[in-house]
């Protein structure tokens, strides 16, 4: 196999893997108690959520890809611009004096919504992949390792930088969410 092409998938792995370390890094600012575990846990997550839909794209192969690629990224955003939305309100509630909401944290749902919208985009790159001379487990094994990575690493400084903000991380982790979705739909909406 040539070095270009590892290179290549490589680059791919970081470019999808971009979303989730942002989450994981919202995420570790804004869940009390964070540690290493819970960083090791949305790493798996996010990790076999990203290893999985590169897979699953190629087996979809040219039947749905323009419904996939049609709708992915409104698939992202809604699912960001919900979870980060809501842990906004919290927070604006909680500073208004008004009762206090469960903090957010790492259960399962919230876990799968997180990596289903940081993966999304992974799915699409599976599909083209069917169009492609490369390999596909490879790729996925080296995007689902990349993600894993970068969420860990992105959980542990969220970490850090909750332990800067304190009241204001629940916010500032909805925010940056939000934006997170934002992003990803005017990438799409706009010619990305």
């Amino acid at each position: 196999m040539q070095v270009i092409v590892l290179v290549e998938i490589f680059l791919i792995a970081v470019s999808l893997a971009l979303d989730a370390f942002a989450v994981s890094v919202s995420s570790g600012i804004s869940i009390p108690g964070f540690g290493g575990r819970q960083a090791v846990k949305m790493g798996l997550w996010f990790g076999g959520f990203q290893f999985a839909m590169p897979l699953i794209g190629w087996l979809l192969g040219t039947s749905v890809s323009q419904y996939i690629e049609a709708v992915d990224h409104w698939v992202a955003f809604a699912l960001l611009a919900i979870i980060g939305g809501r842990m906004v309100w919290g927070a604006l509630r909680h500073g208004a004096g008004e009762e206090e909401e469960a903090p957010p944290d790492l259960s399962a749902r919230r876990l799968c919504l997180l990596a289903i919208a940081t993966s999304i985009d992974a799915l699409a790159v599976g599909v083209s992949m069917a169009f492609m001379n490369v390999p596909v487990l490879l790729s996925a094994v080296v995007i689902g390792v990349v993600a894993f990575v970068l969420s860990v690493v992105g959980g542990l400084a969220g970490r850090r930088l909750g332990a800067l903000f304190q009241r204001r991380a629940e916010l500032v982790g909805g925010l940056v969410l939000v934006g997170i979705g934002v992003k990803i739909l005017v990438e799409h909406t706009m010619g990305g």
